[in-house]
């Protein structure tokens, strides 16, 4: 008698079925050092604002780069493609729900101009703040050289997964470890999620790599390729191979958990779960200061054939400041979101976010909703 040979699923964990444990020893939240470490830049808060039309135009780079933040601009998006970008969002925001993917798609389709790349990172510069700039791996070669001469800071090299090896009909592809050789700022590496996949790209000599497939609420690739990995267990694999690859080389890359967080516990989940800094899109959709007024999209929503993103709502109801510093009267954790770093670090008694890496998580599918009865009744 034959048996059926079968494939073993081991579980995974997202931000709302885990808890953090609290410490044995506490720190006055002020005590703590939340700064984060790329190349050679030290920044303030280990929080970036993802490459989004939406959220990330010259204007915001500069305003998160005061406050001691990165914002990373994206090359192909409408900055790098019209002389007016901010009419180009107008008509975006303004498409009906029903016809906002077409809209994007036609608007994404004119070609990216190469003189406004540098008049872009120009206007960040001149803010007196670190640029950092995006693009897909089938454009870097070309406009990595062009970004980096123009003053940009960090280049990041982004797409649904990218991995070190890569098959295609191009004679030659991009090859990470000749592209930190060539250029002369720090190179940060997505988007993966396992272990492997992470290490190889650590092994290319990149400075950062960002972690996620798909959590956010712009994207929509699990819907339309069904993968991905919930964050935590993600971020959990990236962060092992990072010590792995650290313990092996001595060359530390810091891993940054992009997407799928929604409120201060959430980014202190990822960074206790390994990341040394989180990504963010949609919550800076939320302030006053981004472009879109409220409106979000994913950056694979204008994709031609297959697009894997969509646009949503979230409305401006915070100001950068409110929604990074506080004060807040919001009860739900969406404002302050350096607070909660802080003060979750204290109760765990970590000083420094390496110490956070320490903390004990637990699986706890009920932590949202155990005891809360009277807050979820209406």
């Amino acid at each position: 008698m034959s048996l059926s040979a079968y494939r073993e699923l081991r579980p995974a964990y997202g931000f709302d079925e885990v808890a953090i444990v609290p410490g044995s020893v506490t720190v006055n939240p002020e005590l703590t050092n939340v700064r984060f470490a790329l190349g050679e830049f030290t920044f303030e808060m280990p929080i970036l604002a993802a490459a989004l039309d939406s959220v990330s135009d010259p204007r915001f780079a500069v305003e998160m780069g005061q406050r001691g933040g990165l914002a990373v601009m994206n090359l192909e998006g409408l900055q790098c493609r019209y002389e007016d970008p901010s009419t180009v969002i107008a008509e975006i925001v303004q498409a009906d729900q029903s016809e906002s993917a077409a809209v994007i798609q036609k608007l994404y389709a004119a070609p990216i101009r190469e003189e406004l790349i540098g008049r872009r990172i120009r206007v960040i510069k001149e803010g007196g703040v670190a640029c950092a700039v995006s693009c897909t791996p089938a454009n870097t070669k070309k406009l990595a050289p062009i970004a980096v001469d123009a003053g940009a800071d960090v280049f990041v090299v982004q797409s649904t997964v990218t991995t070190a090896r890569h098959i295609s009909r191009s004679l030659r592809g991009l090859i990470f470890e000749e592209l930190c050789a060539n250029i002369r700022v720090p190179v940060v590496v997505g988007n993966t999620v396992t272990f492997g996949a992470a290490k190889e790209l650590m092994e290319t000599g990149i400075s950062g790599l960002l972690v996620g497939v798909g959590p956010g609420a712009i994207c929509t690739s699990r819907e339309v390729l069904g993968i991905g990995v919930p964050q935590v267990t993600a971020t959990m694999d990236c962060a092992a191979a990072r010590d792995q690859y650290y313990s092996e080389s001595g060359h530390y890359v810091p891993i940054i958990t992009d997407g799928g967080m929604r409120s201060g516990g959430d980014i202190c989940k990822a960074l206790a779960a390994g990341a040394d800094a989180v990504m963010l899109g949609s919550a800076f959709a939320r302030t006053e200061e981004a472009p879109a007024r409220g409106y979000s999209w994913g950056m694979s929503t204008g994709h031609a054939e297959l697009p894997r993103g969509t646009r949503i709502t979230v409305g401006v109801d915070t100001t950068l400041d409110r929604l990074l510093f506080g004060p807040t009267s919001n009860t739900d954790g969406t404002e302050n979101l350096m607070g909660a770093i802080r003060t979750c670090m204290g109760v765990c008694g970590a000083q420094t976010i390496a110490e956070l890496h320490e903390a004990e998580m637990i699986v706890a599918p009920s932590i949202k909703t155990e005891g809360k009865v009277y807050q979820l009744s209406r």
